[in-house]
């Protein structure tokens, strides 16, 4: 994972390629997840008898929790890059954050469909994965 630097220094490369390429799918990831969940709303507030507060309180949500993945993401790309442990330990601190909102969709919302329940247990299964990626990078950086 550490690769010595070519050129004037012996540094080594401390930089998790594995979580860079995770927060690159992430990213791209939760772009899809957020429209699809966006129109899953939309069709549940159409076909079903979907409570009006309900309605807002998981729009809210679905718009926090994208305001939170974006800087999450920011953050991390930021840390591992500069090989720098707290952006990175921030990011870690958002990916509870963002993990706790996607199993609200996954359990606790109004309606939960099928597709819901897909979609937010992969995005778990993805913060799951960084978060652990996390960890290694931020122990990695304050060696």
């Amino acid at each position: 994972m550490a690769a010595p630097r070519r050129g004037r220094g012996s540094s080594t490369v401390l930089s998790s390629v594995p979580l860079q390429m995770l927060f690159y799918l992430s990213g791209t990831y939760y772009a899809l997840y957020f429209l699809a969940t966006l129109l899953m709303i939309t069709y549940k507030s159409q076909v079903f008898s979907y409570p009006h507060r309900y309605l807002v309180l998981d729009l809210a949500l679905l718009f926090l929790m994208g305001i939170l993945e974006a800087v999450r993401l920011y953050l991390g790309t930021r840390g591992n890059l500069t090989e720098a442990e707290r952006p990175l330990a921030a990011s870690l601190a958002l990916t509870a954050g963002t993990a706790l909102l996607s199993a609200h969709f996954l359990l606790w919302q109004a309606l939960v469909l099928w597709a819901d329940w897909a979609l937010s247990a992969t995005l778990l299964a993805l913060h799951g994965l960084e978060a652990v990626l996390q960890v290694v990078a931020i122990a990695a950086f304050t060696r």
